[in-house]
């Protein structure tokens, strides 16, 4: 039963440690993932503004480009539709991402000039939008291409007008860039007319990081990107493997200083019990020399008394003349027998123990001091010694170490009394009830014969090879000197012994020649 114990805490230490470092790596990768997360967004807003503007520009250009042509066929385009021509060429050269320029004749929806040919349908649906304009540019989504889309001005400006002037854009190129960021299979472009209609990328975008119109009012036009995020790039291999080995040392590290901090307060508590070992045992070995000087002068001052008395008769007898021999007899005799009177006396005085003095003290306190020096032992014997403490203090008015010293008996008889036993369970109780403290201390062991009961507070009576049969009696001695009082009650498994102490006031005070 102890050896599993042991396993099970040895495991359950380990268990801690190994949890604690799974907690640590865990937060770590979460925090490199949401670092990894917030960078790659960082990027694509920085990437994403940066083509907003190129594009913006781009269609302002566009708004150049359709003017400059406006004016040359304002200026009489039947004149001029070489130079038209020439200057529209020339712009599809410079700027291939304006696709076509196209100048329709509203009154026969014919094209009358264009860089390119243009469909008969196309052209009528160019002539219709054309004559509902009210004057503003008119974006058209090309009806073939899905990646093309018209700009279309009216000429002359006017309900009168006369022409449609229309600019095939390639919207592809128009968001156009040379960055390597936008050829990342992850990351998403969209551009779509203010009506709706998608001129680059999917219908339907499951998360949109950014979203902007063009800086432009003839072309205001909807840009939108995204990035997915896949687990290797949330976690990259080698920043992950880098973030664990940080995390481990330190882990480690913190684990050594607070397993350095964990031995030094260990060597300092045991320093402690040590030093309340010894004191408990040296005021146990004083206590128990002044129990049995106690008893020795007890004994031994009846035949003393009666060798005076004898030896005072003799002299009377010399005094009478009867046997004047026996005089120096009988003087050698009182004089040996009033020195062994003053040697015993001076043995009881010295063996009673120098109390430091009374005090209010907790006996919760006690007992936890008792059960940290019996701890190992405890331990040891497989012994589990359960405390059950008041919440309220349960203050007496004794001697600290005294007190310790009868717990510390009670529960030491508990363990011989366990020995060679399975299961074996000692039970602390303390209550305070009735201006009383009631300590009791029950052990699962086999019990008191009846026969031993009356005899267990008699000096010297033991039932162990080994037992001085001093330890009850001096446990006695200091409870009733504490005004308190211990018995032995009878129980249906076990031994059970109860003390009971007045509940100190809190008006009590002590004085120093109470206390010796």
């Amino acid at each position: 039963m102890n050896n599993v114990a042991q396993l099970y805490a040895w495991l359950r230490k380990r268990f801690k440690v190994l949890l604690g470092w799974l907690i640590l790596v865990s937060l770590s990768t979460s925090a490199l993932a949401i670092f990894q997360h917030n960078l790659y967004l960082s990027e694509l807003n920085s990437e994403s503004a940066q083509l907003f503007r190129v594009a913006s520009q781009r269609a302002v250009q566009h708004e150049a480009y359709t003017t400059a042509l406006a004016v040359l066929i304002d200026s009489g385009v039947s004149r001029h539709q070489e130079i038209f021509l020439k200057s529209a060429t020339t712009i599809n050269y410079f700027y291939p991402r304006i696709s076509e320029i196209q100048l329709i004749q509203l009154e026969d929806s014919q094209r009358l000039i264009g860089t390119r040919p243009l469909e008969a349908d196309i052209t009528s649906v160019i002539t219709t939008i054309t004559k509902k304009a009210t004057g503003m540019f008119t974006l058209l989504s090309h009806p073939t291409q899905k990646e093309y889309y018209f700009l279309i001005k009216r000429r002359p400006n006017t309900s009168a007008a006369l022409y449609a002037l229309a600019l095939g854009i390639d919207a592809k190129r128009l968001v156009n860039s040379e960055s390597s960021f936008w050829s990342r299979e992850n990351v998403t472009v969209r551009l779509s007319l203010p009506n709706g209609d998608v001129l680059i990328g999917p219908e339907e975008l499951e998360t949109v990081q950014f979203s902007q119109t063009l800086d432009s009012y003839t072309q205001p036009l909807l840009l939108e990107s995204s990035i997915r995020f896949g687990l290797a790039d949330l976690l990259p291999p080698f920043k992950l493997i880098g973030i664990i080995l940080i995390a481990s040392i330190f882990y480690l590290v913190v684990l050594l200083v607070l397993w350095q901090k964990e031995r030094t307060r260990a060597a300092e508590q045991m320093a402690k019990l040590r030093e309340m070992e010894t004191q408990l045992t040296h005021a146990s070995r004083v206590n128990a020399m002044g129990e049995m000087a106690s008893g020795m002068a007890h004994e031994l001052t009846q035949p003393l008394t009666a060798i005076l008395a004898q030896s005072q008769a003799g002299l009377r007898l010399l005094s009478q003349g009867k046997v004047e021999e026996l005089e120096a007899v009988f003087d050698d005799t009182v004089l040996q027998s009033r020195r062994a009177s003053l040697i015993l006396e001076r043995l009881r005085n010295w063996s009673r123990p120098q109390r430091e003095g009374e005090a209010r003290i907790d006996l919760s306190d006690a007992l936890h001091n008792v059960h940290k020096l019996l701890a190992s032992e405890a331990r040891q014997c497989g012994v589990e010694v359960k405390l059950h403490l008041p919440q309220e203090p349960a203050i007496v008015r004794a001697n600290q170490v005294e007190m310790e010293q009868v717990i510390y008996n009670l529960m030491r008889n508990g363990f011989e009394a366990l020995e060679g036993l399975k299961d074996c369970q000692i039970d602390v109780f303390l209550n305070v009830a009735s201006k009383q403290v009631i300590l009791q201390v029950s052990d699962n062991g086999e019990g008191v014969p009846t026969d031993i009961i009356p005899q267990l507070f008699t000096p010297f009576y033991t039932t162990r090879d080994n037992g001085t049969g001093l330890g009850l009696t001096l446990s006695q001695r200091l409870v009733e000197r504490a005004n308190g009082e211990i018995f032995y009650v009878k129980s249906g498994q076990g031994a059970t012994f109860r003390v009971v102490f007045p509940l100190a006031n809190e008006s009590d005070t002590i004085s120093q020649a109470e206390a010796m």
